[in-house]
This record gives structure tokens, C-alpha cells and sequence, in this order.
């Protein structure tokens, strides 16, 4: 028997009723190359979350490079959802996204990227239902729309280049994030060099190495990044050498950022503690949701650790998402690179997410604000009828 505290007006309790999960396989406009891996085409798992009353929520779980970058792919997201996920959710009060989560918490031990993405639709259901905005469920946006840089990642110079002065001409992006850590660094640290010198002070150059170095070689590289320029560098060593993390965030002279290593509040206060990082890279997805990585931002705040809105190069669902987000936080010091669904050649929403003057804007209708193009998703839908099936994506080795 519901509680009365549980009944609706009409004495009803809206229920979640089905779960459906797929697959989507969408190309990049570039051979997209990172340390451990090139992305010629990017997975999506697309949760849709129905409930009683005919109200739904739309999702994300989307990786990089299926396994390559960490313990979750696309499709061991959907068969997560659909084995274990779906029976625990199925006929809970939808109007309860946090005790759905905590219910998750108490029986399936990780899948961060699978519960973010069951989190994403159950806000984005209930917001649709109340009427308000996810931002608004977060807590209120604080800014309309986020800084947002370019990841210029593929490999080539004069190509980086170009790339770059265009987005800065159509004042799409004037920050740039280079992904090097392929090759040897004296290679890596004339790539940035030249980058740099061609675009000139007034646009700022991060790099990321994605753990691709150990202590020394990150020691060596660090020094030499600074006097090239770089702004910033990202996850320099393994995710799991939180002591080299410790020693180089003490000695560099420019900032080192965390990201692969942060899981989760759990290890973003075990990286306060040991003034491992300058600062954080949120990643919803990353640390287990929404409401976990407003709580690792909360953590870098209070630990005075600056904050900056990462991405798994999600497609407009996840981007959306983790944009509302970045919209509450009290202090986004380096921005957001929220720009996964321009790296792709499809665009699955009705309505594009809109990047103009540097920066995205907040969607502001009820839920995420967005809607899933059908025609777009069935034709790329993995599970789809085709002379060509999509049974694995598009993941070469560089």
C-alpha cells in the first residue's frame, strides 16, 4: 500500500514501466587520435526510460574507444541495463530518481557510465513531468551558456593548425585541447610548439596525454610544455600513480589536471587530500552521474581546486546533460569541452545543441530540453535491418 506522501493529487504513483536500450553508430568527421586508441566512428547507448503515465526520459552511456579508455563499452552498458538494471527499476516511483539510484548503489557495484546514463532519463522524465528544466532539478543555473573548447587530435600540424584558425575566425572555439603522447616527446613538444606560435597568445593551448607517460618522461615533458606555451596539462601518468600526480602537481609550473583517475567523489577527496592535481576534469558519466559529479565539483571547491566541465565525446544526449550541470556550478575556472556531437558527421537531434560566441548555451525547456531525431536514430540504430550491419564499431588502432 503507497504511503500518502507517495500519492499524487489523483492519488497516483507514476511508475517506471519500461526500459529500452540500443545501440547507435555514428562516424566522426576525423579520425579522432589519442594515446591508446583512434576514433573513426563513435558508439552511443541510447536509454529511453517509459513510465505509466506515458512520460519518458532519454539517456547516454557513450566510452571512447569502446574498451580502450576504461572498464565500460557501449555495449556491456546495454547489457548491463538490460540483465540487471531494468528487472531492479521496473514499477519503482519515477518520481523518485534518487532512491531508484540509491536501490542501483546497494546492488550492482560500479557501471558508472551505465548509471549515469539511467540517472540522465530519469531526471530528464521527471523534469519533462514538473516542467522544469534538468538545471533547474540541479539546482539552478548560475550561467546561460559554458565556455567551450575544440580537441585538435588529428595528428597532423599543419592540419591542427588550419583546423584551429578556422574556429577561431567563425568564433566557434578559441581554447584548443591537444591530445599528444603517441610519439616521442621532443616530437610532441615541437607539435604543440608550432601550434601555439601559429595561433598566437589571445587563444589558449591545453594538452591532454591521456596516462600516457610515466614519472620521468612526464617530468621532462611537463618543463618542456611549459616553455612551449601550454596552458594546461591533463592526466599526464596512470590513472592509478596518485603519487606521481602528487609530486608532479607540486614541482610543474603550470597547472596538471585530473581526469582519468577521478572515478568518483571517493577519489576526487583522496586528490584534495593529497594536492594531487591543480584541477578536476567532471565528467558525469565518469563519476557515476550528475548528482556524483556535482558532488566532485563540490569537493574542488572546497578544497580550493579549480573545476572544468570534461566530456567522453558524448553526442547531443550526454552533452546536453552534462552542460546543465556545468550551468550550476559556482565556479567552471577553465571552462568545458562539451563538443562531442560536432565531432560527429550525424546529428540526432530535432534540434542541434547551439555553440556561437566561444561558448554552448543552456537548453532551457523542461527536462535535458532536447529531442531525439527518429528518422536519424533508426537509421543508424545498430539493431536496424541492412545490407552492411554495424556489428562492431569502427575503432582502428593508430
Amino acid at each position: 500500500m503507497p504511503r500518502k506522501s507517495d500519492l499524487k493529487d489523483d492519488g497516483v504513483v507514476i511508475k517506471i514501466e519500461k526500459i529500452d536500450t540500443y545501440l547507435v553508430d555514428l562516424p566522426t568527421i576525423r579520425p579522432h587520435i589519442l594515446s591508446m586508441t583512434t576514433i573513426s566512428r563513435q558508439t552511443l547507448a541510447v536509454v529511453e526510460i517509459h513510465c505509466d503515465d506515458g512520460s519518458m526520459g532519454i539517456g547516454e552511456g557513450t566510452t571512447i574507444g569502446g574498451l580502450a579508455y576504461g572498464p565500460e563499452s557501449p555495449e556491456g552498458i546495454k547489457l548491463a541495463i538490460d540483465t540487471y538494471f531494468a528487472p531492479l527499476l521496473i514499477g519503482c516511483d519515477a518520481d523518485r530518481p534518487a532512491a531508484a539510484m540509491a536501490l542501483l548503489d546497494r546492488h550492482i557495484v560500479g557501471n558508472h557510465f551505465a548509471k549515469n546514463a539511467i540517472e540522465t532519463a530519469l531526471l530528464d522524465a521527471l523534469g519533462r513531468r514538473l516542467g522544469l528544466s534538468l538545471s533547474m532539478l540541479l539546482g539552478g543555473q548560475v550561467r546561460d551558456s559554458v565556455p567551450v573548447l575544440w580537441t585538435l587530435a588529428s595528428g597532423d600540424t599543419g592540419r591542427d593548425i588550419d583546423e584551429a584558425a578556422e574556429m577561431v575566425a567563425r568564433r566557434r572555439h578559441n581554447a584548443f585541447k591537444l591530445k599528444i603522447g603517441k610519439r616521442p616527446v621532443a616530437e610532441d613538444v615541437a607539435h604543440v610548439a608550432a601550434i601555439k606560435r601559429a595561433l598566437g597568445d589571445a587563444v589558449s593551448i591545453r594538452v591532454d596525454i591521456n596516462q600516457a607517460w610515466d614519472e620521468p618522461t612526464a617530468r621532462e615533458g611537463i618543463a618542456r610544455l611549459a616553455d612551449a606555451g601550454a596552458d594546461l596539462v591533463e592526466q599526464p601518468v596512470p590513472a592509478w600513480n596518485r603519487g606521481a600526480m602528487r609530486r608532479l602537481t607540486a614541482e610543474a609550473r603550470i597547472p596538471i589536471m585530473a581526469d582519468e583517475a577521478l572515478r568518483g567523489p571517493a577519489d576526487g577527496f583522496d586528490f584534495a587530500a593529497q594536492a594531487a592535481a591543480h584541477i578536476f576534469s567532471i565528467k558525469p558519466a565518469q563519476a557515476g552521474g550528475l548528482f556524483a559529479a556535482g558532488k566532485l565539483a563540490a569537493i574542488a571547491g572546497a578544497a580550493g581546486v579549480a573545476v572544468y566541465g570534461g566530456t567522453m565525446l558524448e553526442a547531443g544526449i550526454g552533452t546536453a546533460a552534462a552542460a546543465h550541470l556545468c550551468a550550476t556550478l559556482p565556479r567552471l575556472e577553465w571552462g568545458t569541452e562539451l563538443f562531442g556531437p560536432l565531432l560527429l558527421t550525424e546529428e540526432i537531434l530535432t534540434a542541434p545543441l547551439a555553440y556561437h560566441d566561444f561558448a554552448l548555451d543552456i537548453p532551457d525547456a523542461p527536462g535535458l530540453g532536447i529531442h531525439l531525431d527518429p528518422d536519424k536514430i533508426a537509421r543508424f540504430r545498430r539493431d536496424r535491418t541492412r545490407s552492411a550491419p554495424l556489428s562492431v564499431p569502427a575503432i582502428a588502432k593508430a
